[in-house]
């Protein structure tokens, strides 16, 4: 793959993304409410929706899209390997995140994340538009190259499970974690899952960044996360859990998703489940 023509890392501020903005090899994409996309966005962005980048079967509705839709959403972004993607959006990086894994398991890696989106992006009073944009096609699209490193799937992470050979972090509610909330056939965790809520990790005091990565790790820690060793995170359909991906990447942590999250697990009639505070 092509070396990135840019310098970012897997975060990125809003004020370091505005001497780029228009750069050809840049493609910003804006994964908000449509309405607040065409209210106003960064400059240069494209809107992506949700549904785009997910595959739903009949109890499931998280999962990776087929290869052939994952080269449509290529095709719609209209990414070479030599472009850059940095996502964002209007709840604190969930959707941005959930892109940039997307992208990931499909081999491309020149992503970023921007930290408190589109609220970050206002609350510094940087400019907007209103104009959709519009991209000439180009030729050397990205080709797909399917990366399994990031994602682990039902068959493979009950094996782990049984043996009780994985690290889980459930970063759905706590009332979703008791199975006091039901979203699916079954209420409760995976078995042995930790909990640490997806959106304790943003700073609602700050236009929803994130926490200091340190304040993170420290509070993960004291939940009894290990981040020497390997975690995969889910929620209820890959959603949430996009963002959680992004603190574990940034933490260096070896980090998977279950993109069948809870919306499969719960909803299978084999699956062992906990309900309760306790992880097991």
């Amino acid at each position: 793959m092509t070396v990135p023509t840019f310098n970012f890392g897997l975060l990125i501020e809003a004020e370091a993304l505005v001497p780029y903005l228009g750069h050809e090899k840049l493609r910003i994409v804006d994964l908000s409410r449509r309405s607040v996309y065409e209210q106003l966005h960064i400059p240069h962005a494209i809107h992506v929706q949700p549904k785009l980048l997910v595959r739903q079967e009949e109890h499931t509705s998280g999962l990776l899209p087929e290869k052939e839709d994952l080269e449509a959403l290529v095709r719609y972004l209209n990414i070479s390997p030599d472009h850059h993607v940095i996502a964002y959006d209007d709840e604190g990086g969930a959707w941005a995140g959930r892109l940039i894994w997307n992208l990931h398991c499909l081999g491309f890696k020149n992503t970023s994340l921007l930290n408190g989106g589109i609220h970050a992006w206002l609350g510094e009073n940087l400019p907007t538009s209103s104009e959709t944009e519009k991209v000439q096609p180009i030729e050397n699209l990205l080709p797909i190259q399917l990366d399994s490193t990031y994602r682990i799937e039902y068959d493979s992470l009950l094996e782990k499970v049984n043996l009780q050979q994985v690290q889980l972090w459930d970063c759905r509610t706590a009332d979703e974690y008791k199975g006091q909330r039901l979203a699916a056939r079954k209420g409760g965790h995976i078995p042995g899952a930790l909990h640490f809520e997806w959106s304790t990790a943003l700073n609602r005091q700050n236009h929803l960044k994130l926490h200091s990565l340190e304040r993170i790790q420290q509070r993960l820690e004291q939940l009894g996360f290990n981040l020497d060793q390997p975690v995969v995170v889910y929620c209820q359909s890959h959603h949430r859990s996009g963002l959680a991906y992004i603190i574990g990447r940034l933490l260096g942590w070896n980090i998977q998703a279950y993109d069948g999250a809870w919306s499969e697990w719960g909803n299978r009639l084999d699956s062992p489940i906990i309900t309760g505070e306790s992880p097991s």
